[in-house]
Formats: C-alpha cells, sequence, structure tokens
C-alpha cells in the first residue's frame, strides 16, 4: 500500500509555470485532471476484486491474487516503473530514443524471463512457499495467474518507455486515451468471466489486467509513431550525448526507488500468511487496498502540481492552504465510510465479500482512515523534495517506511495473537508516519528558503505603493 512515484505531463508543468499567479483556484484546476486520471486507474483494483469476490472459490483467488500475483507481478516489474520518466526527460533526439529503446527491450526481457522462471521453476516453491509462506490453498491459483501476467513486464515497460515520448512532445491527452481504453478493456473481459460465470476468479481476474495492458501497449506504440516520424529531431545540438555512464547515473537512483517502495508488498504478505487468519486476511487485503488506494490517489496527483507550481513566487501560501484542505477532505471521506453503513454497502454489497469478510474488512478499514490525508502531507514535502532536486531524500524516506513497516509486522509474528489483517494496515500506517516526518525533515530547510523568497516578494510588490503614498503625502 505504497506508493510508487509517476511523472507528470511536461506539457502541464509548463503551462502551471508559465500562467499567472499561484491562487487556490490555480492550483485546483492544476491538480483535478491529473487526480482524474489516478482515479481512473484507482478503478483497476476495486473492479478486480469485486468481480473475483462474484465468481467461484472468491477467497482462495482473492487471496492468491491479493497476497501473491499482485505484489510479486509489481516487484519484478518495479525496475522499469521510471521508464516514463526517463523517457520523457531523455528522449530529447533519435539517437537518444534508440538508445533508451534498447535498454527498454534488453530490461523487459531478462525481467520477463525472471518472471517466467519464478513461475515453472522451483523457484515458485522457494519464493511463495519459504520466503513468503502462503497457505497451501493458494499456491496453484497464484501460480496459475502468475503464468497468465507473464508478458506484463514487458507490456508495461514498453507502453511506459512511448508515453514518455508522447509526454515529451506536448502528447498527454493521448495518454489519458490509452488508460481510458485500458479499462475499458479490463471492464469488458471482466464483464464476459462474470457472464460465463464458472471460471475462476483468479484467471477472470488476472486475465483482465493482462488483456488491459497489452492493449494499452498496442495503442501507445500507434499513436507514438507520428511524433517518432515528423517531430522526433535527428539530433538536438543543445543536448548532452546521452551515453551508458550518462544514463544508469540518471536512471539507477529511481529505479531504487521504485524498488524500495514495491517490495512491502510481498513482505506484507509474507508476514500475514504466518499470522492468525492468514487466508481470510490476504482475501481482504486487495479489497482494502483498493478502496484506500482510490482516496490515496489524489495525494498522488498533488506530488506534481506542487513541482509544477512552486518555482513561482508566492506559490507556498496557496499550496500550503490545499494540502490542509486536501488532506482534511480525503480524511474525512474515510472517516464517513468507515463511521456509517457505507462501509457494508462497499465491502458487502460493491465489493461482494461474504458477511465475515466484510467485517473483517470494516474494522481494519480504520486503521487506515488518516492514510489518504497522509498521502497528501507526504506528497507535498516531496515535491518542495523533487522540486529542488533533493531527491536522495525521497529515497530515504522510503527506506525508513520499509524498514519501520517491517518491523511492526515482524513485531506482531512475535506476539502470534492478532489477525495478520490488522498488523498489515498498522504496519503501513506507522511506516507512512515515519515517511512522512523523514520527508518534512528534509524538506524543512528548502521551505523556509522559499517562504523568504515569497516574503521578499511580497515586500518588493508593495514598495512602489509605499513610495507613490510617500511622494503623495509630502505634495499634499
Amino acid at each position: 500500500m505504497v506508493s510508487s512515484p509517476d511523472a507528470v505531463p511536461r506539457s502541464i508543468r509548463e503551462s502551471a509555470v508559465t500562467a499567472g499567479p499561484v491562487t487556490l483556484r490555480r492550483v485546483y484546476s492544476t491538480w483535478w485532471p491529473l487526480a482524474a486520471s489516478w482515479l481512473m486507474m484507482g478503478f483497476e483494483l476495486p473492479a478486480v476484486s469485486a468481480t473475483m469476490a462474484r465468481l467461484p472459490e472468491p477467497e482462495i483467488s482473492l487471496a492468491a491474487y491479493g497476497g501473491i500475483v499482485f505484489p510479486l507481478s509489481l516487484l519484478i516489474e518495479a525496475p522499469i516503473i521510471m521508464l516514463l520518466a526517463a523517457s520523457t526527460a531523455l528522449s530529447r533526439d533519435r539517437d537518444s530514443y534508440r538508445k533508451l529503446r534498447r535498454f527498454m527491450w534488453a530490461s523487459g526481457a531478462v525481467l520477463t524471463g525472471i518472471h517466467l522462471a519464478i513461475v515453472v521453476t522451483p523457484l515458485f516453491d522457494l519464493f511463495v512457499g519459504r520466503l513468503i509462506g502462503a497457505p497451501m490453498e493458494i499456491r496453484g491459483p497464484a501460480r496459475t495467474g502468475l503464468l497468465i501476467m507473464t508478458l506484463w513486464t514487458w507490456s508495461i515497460a514498453y507502453r511506459r518507455f512511448q508515453q514518455g515520448v508522447l509526454i515529451r512532445y506536448g502528447r498527454s491527452r493521448t495518454v489519458g486515451v490509452g488508460t481510458v481504453i485500458r479499462l475499458t478493456t479490463n471492464v469488458s473481459v471482466l464483464a464476459a468471466g462474470f457472464v460465463k460465470g464458472n471460471v475462476p476468479g483468479i484467471v477472470v481476474g488476472t486475465a483482465a489486467i493482462m488483456s488491459g495492458v497489452i492493449v494499452e501497449a498496442v495503442f501507445v506504440g500507434l499513436a507514438v509513431r507520428p511524433v517518432l516520424e515528423g517531430e522526433l529531431p535527428a539530433e538536438d545540438p543543445e543536448a548532452e550525448p546521452l551515453t551508458a555512464r550518462r544514463f544508469f547515473r540518471f536512471y539507477t537512483p529511481l529505479a531504487l526507488t521504485s524498488v524500495f517502495a514495491l517490495i512491502a508488498l510481498p513482505i506484507g504478505s509474507a508476514a500475514m500468511s504466518r499470522m492468525p487468519r492468514p487466508i481470510e486476511s490476504l482475501a481482504v487485503w486487495p479489497v482494502i487496498s483498493g478502496l484506500t488506494f482510490t482516496l490515496r490517489s489524489l495525494g498522488f496527483a498533488y506530488n506534481e502540481v506542487v513541482v509544477a507550481l512552486l518555482d513561482r513566487r508566492g506559490s507556498v501560501a496557496p499550496l500550503l492552504r490545499f494540502t490542509i484542505l486536501l488532506a482534511g477532505a480525503t480524511t474525512l471521506l474515510l472517516a464517513l465510510v468507515a463511521a456509517t453503513p457505507l462501509s457494508w454497502l462497499w465491502f458487502g454489497v460493491v465489493s461482494g465479500l461474504s458477511p465475515e469478510l466484510a467485517g473483517l474488512a470494516g474494522r481494519g478499514l480504520w486503521l487506515t482512515v488518516l492514510m489518504p490525508g497522509m498521502s497528501v502531507v507526504q506528497h507535498w514535502f516531496q515535491g518542495i523534495l523533487v522540486n529542488s532536486h533533493h531527491t536522495r531524500g525521497v529515497s530515504e524516506a522510503i527506506a525508513l517506511y520499509l524498514g519501520t513497516s517491517a518491523t511492526v509486522l515482524a513485531l506482531g509474528i512475535g506476539h502470534g495473537g492478532i489477525t495478520g489483517l490488522y498488523v498489515g494496515l498498522a504496519a503501513t500506517f506507522v511506516g507512512y508516519c515515519f515517511q512522512a516526518g523523514w520527508l518534512r525533515h528534509r524538506s524543512r530547510g528548502t521551505l523556509e528558503s522559499l517562504r523568504e523568497r515569497d516574503l521578499a516578494a511580497a515586500r518588493r510588490s508593495r514598495r512602489p505603493d509605499g513610495v507613490r503614498a510617500t511622494h503623495e503625502r509630502e505634495r499634499a
């Protein structure tokens, strides 16, 4: 339940920076398109979980997907997640594009080979059996799901690489169209599986996810062709040649950040597998994750708003006000769900959980109430660090999150009497608190400098009026 950083369309950043003064309205107008895109992506996990809950063997399928397939697939994919940011920043001419493309194909092939090796060799028993310690009942379905997801990483690598080119050359709207196409494909496959009714949920869910990613990759590959043929220059005389050393110096910290962020998922699954009620905990985990991710995604979008607007004088005050308003609104919304029958409506009716699992989810939801607001605060501080190019603090904060949450999980295993779901959610929340605290600590000096900049700008803007008033009094 951690966020992985993503890049904002460059065109959005530039338009935000070059426009008029930063006001609360301007912050909102910059934020909501990004938030809408994140919300669309956030719809995917709840849709998959709700469909699997209504198909044969719902608990087994949900546990296999949320505890094994999803976290392992994301972890294998982690090194290429930031290809979007790399492509956006570095695809300046055809030579750099070709070099990045070679890296994309090579890394995609290697990671796909690792994925397949885990599925079809004894490595599966090592990772899923010994390291994660998954219950025997979910190992077979998990293996099936992972096999269906074999081309996941390669498709993601290709899609994100080409999306970076589209974003760099002002085609960010095309990226949004691709997201809609992906979700439409997901829903179509889920609907077909639901109508058929006799296919295991793990098969339907992973087939939907895989189909959506492949279709979106094909669409993006076709959409990028006009840019490659007509807009990508043969040579950029202002660009430094992209050497392997320069690329890896740029990309390695980004890749490590993604790995640190996503390794928490299998660690959580491994811990819950060793605590009371493992199958129920792993089954409810993706359902709660889907709901909280949807609200936390509003904070993910805010990170890039901060990066886009913070360069402008007078931006700190409206951004800070929006941070407080958005954090309060998202926290209040999730608290409203947890404290009212909306909780039962979401878990029992929309998500289709059994009464026992819906009750477990409703109680566990209280441990997540502060997470959406915490996400907004985190990305406010993280945006400050990224804007000032002090990205090392971001990696340090994620490492601290990982260490703290792992410590809480270990204590839960040692205690042995608490349901795994509750320990997993508590570990995530405590990790978030330490992550946010470290981001605040690392960004404090930069934030003070920005405030001084804004105060100085405000004094300069008032000075002509003050001089003019003095002259008028002297003339009178």
